[in-house]
């Protein structure tokens, strides 16, 4: 995946943040130069009786005091500043191995050492001293900490360093217990609870993981925060985010590491070739030229000889799995990870990509290491996995690629294959095909995440050129044949994806000396574009018919019209055969939840076909068709499928599978895994249908979606247009004819759902007054015929058509301040997806 992977990411894919401040650059580089104050002793004298720690920059620890002391030789040098979390809260956040990256250096300051971050947003890329002193003067950068000269020495200074180390730098305080409950449907302001405070009496340098190498020096502490409540223990349903959860305990690490040597070459930045930017504003720009320079986030990667169409790397990119991964699990990562190597070779390197073991004894927060974190949670399953990467910000040089996986995600993934084969026979044992299922889903997620780290961003177009990339979010490709057996071996593709070659190729060529390699990059685009890859990722994803997330097929809805026919056929035989023996009947719910929604990715898929645009991120001349209106016809059959997901039929669920899902027993609390319920402790498959019926309706009646119907019919007099759609869904709802019984009433949820959407576009404060006004006359034609036809209404009918009119009569009686209830939304989606791509750009961007 998910990023929580479709956020990021965190799919999620983080970086560096640059800018913000505190005092004048150009007065601390001009305070550099102050001659050393008079302090008492030297270094020499201070150091003598503690335990020497030397390396990159030297230290000494003061076992009596439990102090450190650093000795700092290289004032005004630039290192990089890398903190990180070596342990985690579990259960969703903050995860071990969450870091941040800066460039940062000591200055001397009077009789003060300042750790400051320069400013590497803004800059002049020119040999005039005054232009870059104009740029220095007018952005501001940052003091991150600020020390006490305690001794000198042979052009040294030596500060008091435990201060420093013993904090909360990750900045977690704030966000400990905020997500992290055990899942449970409770109030916001209950889940909140009180804030955490670092306790400084309950922290100390953790010395067995502070080292000294060469070229970085590492340092940890054990950092604890109190407060909190007893709300994150679970209330005795399960284990919190810690034993006491007014005392969490973690381990937090600082780093000052060596910038990377000169010769990283940085590429220019091209919007079609399925890479992260990096930028910068560059003031010294001619007018003829852009003021923000943009480049290609990317690892460096150089062939021995780039004369070779197939040459072993200078220095391979590697990357190490976590030794806590199962070992089942752990060969999945490594093996789908290694499908790295295929792209590379199609860019001529032989074995330049690696994926290994973590060696023991290894330090996972070495930055030095590009790392596959396998994370345990609890009770949260929905939580992300992420692919970051921390960069150079002088040259946007990716140094540290870190992915995390939750250790859940293949349990997601087996409870749907659970649903899909139903093997609990009695007496029988289960085959290896849903193992098999959810390891071929870590093999995937594993080359996703790791793709991120590379420096790619997702791109949702590859289902509809036959799984062209990892950067997708797949949904599992089954099929089912005539006696209902679902076949799931080609669930998951196996290998590197076409798009993913090409866009290696693009990002990781390295030319021969004396080639045009803009020439060159373009050459390389134009091959791709002619092979039919289109690159789509988050940013606009969501009104483009062909970049869905969790999609399958060339076609949405002809997809979703098979998709579902699948769905019904295992509706109609789900059994307790989906649950393992000795399972309370009651958890076959959480086993239906996804098996009753597997349509859901594709009915958004479908939706994004009406009312859509095809378009491409084209640069001038390059001959892709950049907008394109889809076809009338192509938007009807979407319409179509859609309607076809609210039908009562397709809705329903059989009488002897709601009689085999009683109320939860103890011990198996309600949880956002399963549906929520307007009939207290018991199923409510009324309530389950809602969540489907509010998803589609929903898409249909979209505010922007309902603007862009209107837009493009006034273009295009052929185009749909939003009153037909809308009139034409009314008549397949609140005018069909009311059926009786259970199918009658969920005729009469949709009915209500459907007039709630088309209020809320009369209502809503986003909704344009094109929109607002065409919603008002389709509301108003509506309530006129639930009056024409009251009288010879049913009871049942009557009832539906009374509380129509009712809703209608409270919104004209003051629109501005009419307010629907919310209908029924679905349990969460993600790992397996989520139902927003807006979710995806913020949590699997590199912003």
């Amino acid at each position: 995946m998910m990023c929580l992977k479709k956020t990021i990411t965190r799919c999620f894919l983080i970086t560096l943040s640059l800018i913000g401040g505190l005092l004048p650059y150009q007065t601390l580089r001009a305070q550099k130069s102050i001659a050393t104050p008079v302090v008492t002793g030297s270094i020499s004298d201070f150091i003598k009786n503690l335990k020497a720690y030397p390396g990159y920059f030297n230290f000494y620890y003061d076992e009596k005091n439990d102090k450190i002391y650093l000795e700092i030789d290289k004032l005004g040098t630039e290192f990089l500043y890398y903190t990180s979390l070596t342990d985690g809260v579990g259960s969703g956040g903050p995860e071990r191995g969450q870091a941040t990256a800066v460039i940062a250096k000591f200055i001397q300051v009077g009789q003060k050492i300042l750790l400051v971050e320069p400013n590497y947003a803004y800059r002049a890329i020119t040999d005039n001293k005054d232009e870059q002193k104009a740029v220095e003067n007018a952005f501001a950068q940052s003091v991150i900490w600020s020390f006490k000269v305690l001794a000198v020495g042979q052009g040294k200074v030596l500060i008091d360093l435990s201060p420093f180390l013993v904090r909360d730098s990750q900045k977690i305080a704030s966000s400990i217990g905020r997500n992290n409950l055990p899942g449970l449907h409770i109030g916001a302001s209950q889940q909140m609870g009180p804030a955490y405070n670092f306790d400084e009496s309950r922290s100390a340098i953790y010395l067995d993981n502070t080292k000294n190498f060469p070229k970085n020096t590492e340092f940890e502490a054990i950092i604890t925060f109190t407060g909190g409540s007893v709300q994150g223990r679970g209330w005795g349903m399960g284990p919190g985010i810690a034993p006491d959860p007014n005392a969490v305990t973690v381990k937090m690490h600082q780093s000052f590491v060596e910038l990377p040597e000169a010769g990283y070459k940085p590429r220019k930045f091209d919007p079609r070739s399925g890479f992260n930017m990096y930028s910068y504003m560059d003031f010294s720009a001619s007018m003829k030229e852009p003021i923000v320079k943009r480049f290609t986030r990317r690892q460096r990667l150089e062939k021995k000889d780039p004369t070779a169409a197939l040459s072993e790397p200078v220095k391979p990119i590697v990357y190490y799995v976590d030794r806590g991964a199962p070992a089942l699990i752990k060969k999945a990562l490594i093996e789908g990870g290694a499908w790295w190597n295929q792209a590379f070779e199609a860019a001529g390197y032989k074995n330049a990509f690696q994926i290994k073991e973590l060696p023991e004894g290894a330090d996972p927060m070495d930055i030095r290491y590009n790392i596959v974190n396998w994370i345990n949670r609890t009770g949260n399953p929905r939580a992300f996995s992420t692919g970051m990467s921390h960069i150079d910000p002088r040259t946007g040089e990716i140094i540290k690629g870190v992915v995390t996986l939750g250790a859940d995600r293949h349990r997601q993934d087996y409870l749907i294959v659970e649903g899909l084969l139903q093997q609990y026979e009695d007496g029988k044992e289960v085959n290896d095909d849903m193992q098999n299922f959810a390891l071929a889903r870590i093999r995937q997620l594993s080359a996703h995440e790791i793709g991120h780290t590379l420096g790619l961003y997702h791109n949702f177009t590859s289902s509809t050129k036959n799984r062209a990339s990892v950067m997708d979010y797949p949904f599992p490709r089954f099929s089912m044949d005539n006696q209902g057996k679902i076949n799931v071996a080609d669930a998951y593709a196996v290998g590197i994806g076409e798009w993913d070659k090409r866009a290696i190729i693009w990002g990781y060529q390295d030319f021969p000396e004396g080639t045009d390699e803009n020439k060159a990059l373009d050459d390389i685009m134009k091959e791709t574009l002619a092979q039919g890859h289109i690159f789509i990722p988050d940013i606009g994803g969501y009104v483009h018919p062909i970049a869905n997330q969790w999609d399958e097929g060339t076609n949405a809805p002809n997809e979703l019209k098979r998709l579902l026919q699948i769905r019904n056929r295992l509706l109609q035989n789900f059994s307790e055969k989906a649950i393992p023996e000795g399972a309370p009947m009651a958890t076959l719910e959480e086993v239906l939840v996804p098996i009753y929604l597997l349509h859901r990715y594709q009915i958004e898929a479908a939706a994004k076909s009406l009312g859509g645009l095809y378009f491409t991120h084209a640069l001038k001349n390059d001959g892709q068709v950049i907008t394109k209106l889809i076809e009338p016809q192509e938007q009807w059959k979407a319409f179509d499928a859609l309607i076809s997901t609210i039908q009562a039929d397709a809705l329903s669920l059989p009488e002897q599978l709601i009689q085999k899902i009683p109320p939860r027993p103890s011990g198996y609390p309600q949880t956002r895994e399963v549906f929520n319920r307007y009939t207290g402790p018991t199923f409510d498959p009324i309530a389950a249908a809602e969540t489907v019926a509010s998803t589609t309706l929903g898409h249909l009646l979209d505010p922007a979606r309902a603007a862009r119907l209107i837009e493009y019919q006034g273009r295009d007099d052929k185009q749909p247009g939003f009153i037909p759609m809308a009139e034409r869904l009314l008549e397949l709802t609140w005018k069909k004819p009311l059926v009786g019984g259970y199918k009658g009433a969920l005729q009469a949820m949709v009915n209500n759902v459907t007039l709630q959407y088309l209020l809320q576009l009369a209502a809503g404060k986003e909704t344009s007054t094109v929109v607002k006004g065409q919603a008002i006359y389709l509301i108003e034609n509506l309530a006129t015929w639930m009056q024409d036809h009251l009288g010879n209404a049913s009871p049942a009918y009557a009832s539906n058509l009374h509380f129509g009119l009712t809703q209608i009569k409270s919104f004209r009686e003051n629109p501005s301040k009419f307010e629907i209830e919310a209908p029924m939304q679905m349990p969460p989606g993600a790992p397996i997806g989520t139902p927003s791509l807006h979710f995806i750009d913020q949590m699997c961007s590199f912003n």
